[in-house]
C-alpha cells in the first residue's frame, strides 16, 4: 500500500515542531546566565542535562519496547505534551541551576518519545527509499534544533521567555498533527509482548553492530559542535574586535543549513549507496575538526563563516544514513527498540564529548580543543572500513 502524499510532510513538520524543544535552553542561554546568576559553564551543564534526560528516556523506552508495543503516534503526542510542559518550567522566576537542570532533564527525557519514535513511524511507512525519507526527517530535527536561535534573533525586542513559550506551543501542535493525520503504518510489526532483552539482542547481529558503531562515532562530534557554535562565533569575534556577528542568526543558519545536507544526502545515497555517502560525509567532518584551529586565526570573517557553514553541512549529512542502516539491519518487530537503544548510546556519548570540551575550556583558551571532536569520526570511519561484515545497502 502506497502511503498518502501528506504522510511524510506531516511527519517532517511534526518532528520539526517537537524537536525545537531540544536547544530551546541554548537559544536563550545568555539570558538564563544573567537572569539566574549562572556561570559560563552553564552552557555545557544545561546542554548535557537534556542529553542525559534523553539517554535515560531512550533506555527506559527501549527496555520496555514502548515504540513497538504501543501506537507510535500516541506515544509521540503524549511525549510532545509532557516535553512542552517541562520546557515551560524554565520561565519560572524562582529557578536555580538545580531546577533549571531538572526541567531540561525531563524535557530531554520526553524527547525520547519524539525523535526515535518519529524515525520509527517513518520506517513503518517507507520500507523502500528509507534513506531519502529519513533525510527529510533528520533535516526537520536539524531545523528544529536551530530554531530557538532564530526565535531569539527575532524576539530580541521581546522577553526571552517568549522563545520557551513558542517552542512549547510548537511541540504540542506537532504532537496533535501526528496523532490526527498519521495512523499506524503498513509496515508496522507490533510486538505482542514485553521482551526486556530485546534491546540487547539487536547487537547480536554483526551488520547491525557495524552500522551502530559508525553512528556512535558521528555522535561524538555532532551535538558538541552544535552546542559550541555560538561559542566559536563569540571566540572569533573577541579575537577580531572589528567583527560584529549577529550570533543568534548565524548560529541558526550554521546549524539549520545542515537540514538541507540531510535531504541532499538522502537523494545521493539512492544513487551511490548509503554506506558510501555516509563515509564521505563523516570523513569531511573529521577533516573539519582537525583543521578548525587554523580557521580561528583567519582574518577574513567570510572565510570563517563559510567554514562553519560547511562544517555544519557535513557534520549532520550522515546522520539519516546511519539511522537507515540501523533500521535496515534490525528485525521488523523490534525496529523501534533498535533505533531507540542506538539513540540512547549515541546521546550518552554526546555528554562525554560536551563535558570534555567544557572542562578543557576551563584549562585553556586554545582553539585546538576542537580537534578532540575528530576522535569519534576516526573511530566511525574505522567501523565503516571493516570488511566483515558488509553493511546492507537496501534502497
Amino acid at each position: 500500500m502506497k502511503p498518502s502524499k501528506i504522510i511524510l510532510p506531516i511527519i517532517v513538520f511534526s518532528q520539526f515542531c517537537c524537536t525545537s524543544l531540544w536547544f530551546a535552553g541554548n537559544g536563550v542561554m545568555q539570558d538564563l546566565v544573567s537572569t539566574f546568576g549562572l556561570n559560563d559553564s552553564a552552557v555545557g551543564h544545561l546542554t548535557s542535562a537534556v542529553q542525559f534526560g534523553f539517554i535515560v528516556g531512550t533506555l527506559l523506552f527501549a527496555i520496555l519496547s514502548i515504540a513497538d508495543r504501543f501506537s507510535p503516534s500516541k506515544v509521540f503526542l503524549s511525549c510532545a505534551i509532557l516535553g512542552a510542559i517541562f520546557n515551560l518550567g524554565v520561565i519560572w522566576d524562582g529557578n536555580s541551576l538545580t531546577s533549571l537542570l531538572s526541567f531540561r532533564f525531563f524535557t530531554g527525557f520526553f524527547l525520547a518519545g519524539i525523535y526515535p519514535v518519529g524515525m520509527k513511524i517513518a520506517a513503518d511507512y517507507y520500507e523502500k527509499g528509507l534513506g531519502k525519507s529519513l533525510g527529510f526527517l533528520v533535516g526537520a530535527l536539524v531545523v528544529g534544533t536551530a530554531f530557538p536561535h532564530l526565535l531569539k534573533n527575532m524576539t530580541h525586542a521581546f522577553p526571552w521567555k517568549m522563545v520557551l513559550v513558542a517552542t512549547s506551543s510548537l511541540a504540542i501542535l506537532g504532537g496533535v498533527l501526528m496523532l490526527s493525520f498519521v495512523p499506524d503504518g503498513p509496515f508496522r510489526r507490533p510486538s505482542q509482548k514485553l521482551e526486556i532483552s530485546a534491546f540487547v539482542k539487536v547487537f547480536q547481529f554483526p551488520k547491525f553492530r557495524a552500522a551502530a558503531f559508525g553512528y556512535f562515532g558521528h555522535m561524538w562530534e555532532l551535538y558538541t559542535f552544535w552546542a559550541f557554535v555560538p561559542i566559536m562565533l563569540q571566540t572569533y569575534a573577541w579575537a577580531h574586535p572589528e567583527v560584529a556577528f549577529n550570533i543568534p542568526l548565524w548560529s541558526f543558519l550554521i546549524i539549520a543549513l545542515g537540514g538541507l545536507a540531510c535531504i541532499v544526502g538522502g537523494y545521493i545515497s539512492q544513487q551511490l549507496g548509503t554506506k558510501k555517502v555516509a563515509f564521505v560525509a563523516l570523513l569531511l567532518s573529521c577533516i573539519c575538526c582537525l583543521v578548525s584551529p587554523l580557521l580561528f586565526g583567519q582574518s577574513s570573517e567570510a572565510i570563517f563563516i563559510a567554514f562553519l557553514i560547511f562544517w555544519g553541512l557535513v557534520v549532520i549529512a550522515d546522520s539519516p544514513l546511519f539511522s537507515t542502516l540501523v533500521a535496515q539491519n534490525a528485525s521488523p518487530e523490534i525496529k523501534g527498540t533498535a533505533l531507540t537503544i542506538v539513540n540512547c548510546i549515541g546521546f550518552a556519548i554526546t555528554i562525554i564529548s560536551i563535558q570534555l570540551l567544557n572542562i578543557m575550556r576551563t584549562w585553556t583558551s586554545s582553539n585546538f580543543i576542537y580537534m578532540v571532536l575528530a576522535i569519534g569520526p576516526i573511530l566511525g570511519l574505522l567501523a565503516l572500513l571493516s570488511k566483515k561484515p558488509h553493511l546492507e545497502q537496501k534502497r
